[in-house]
Order: C-alpha cells, then sequence, then structure tokens
C-alpha cells in the first residue's frame, strides 16, 4: 500500500502515527510539512479529500491560532493563515489508497488501513 504522512517530528501523535505506519508493514513517504509548506491547492484536495473543512483542521490550542484571531475567520482566510503558518494545520495527515485521515482521535488511521 502506497501512504504519505504530513509529518511534524516533534509531535507526539504525528510519531505515534508513522511508527503505527511502520507497524503495518507500510513505509510511507514522509513529508516535513513545516520544511516544504503545503500550497493552498494541496490543503482544500487534502481537506476535500478527508471530508473536513479548513476550520475543523486548524490547530485550535497553537498560541497563532488566538494571535491571528482565526475563531472569527472564515475558511478561506484559514486556508490563507495555513499557508502562510503552516503549524497551524492539524497534524498528522494521512493519505492512503483507502482515503486521508487526520487521525485524532489516533483510532481513525484504521478507517484507511
Amino acid at each position: 500500500m502506497d501512504a504519505t504522512i504530513y509529518h511534524n517530528p516533534k509531535c507526539s501523535t504525528s510519531r505515534k502515527t508513522l511508527q503505527a505506519l511502520r507497524d503495518a508493514g507500510i513505509e510511507p513517504t514522509v513529508v516535513k510539512y513545516l520544511d516544504e509548506p503545503y500550497t493552498r491547492e494541496q490543503l482544500v484536495q487534502l481537506f476535500a479529500d478527508a471530508g473536513l473543512t479548513p476550520s475543523e483542521a486548524v490547530r485550535k490550542r497553537e498560541a497563532l491560532y488566538k494571535e491571528l484571531d482565526l475563531a472569527s475567520a472564515t475558511d478561506d482566510q484559514i486556508l490563507d493563515a495555513m499557508v502562510s503558518h503552516p503549524i497551524l494545520v492539524e497534524r498528522p495527515i494521512v493519505v492512503t489508497d483507502k482515503g486521508t485521515r487526520i487521525p485524532r482521535p489516533f483510532e481513525k488511521l484504521d478507517e484507511i488501513l
């Protein structure tokens, strides 16, 4: 199975997800999105594939979320903020042949393995 993980090595959930993929016998393509930022089009497609809106996929606990007042922002404004500040994107995003998920809760990963 082909898989891609949009990964932040500093995030324990992202590390746990990467390990779960490897434990399942899958060696995913690892995209360190803080080093290779998302494009707007890429985020739109990933969220559509996952069945999420930008407001559902933003990290609300990130300090920058409050600083940029994203609680009152539109989805377009949130997307712009995510492109400028990829730390705002909930992580990790996993893409397999079976779909795209942000495994939060972690069990969502099973849906695409």
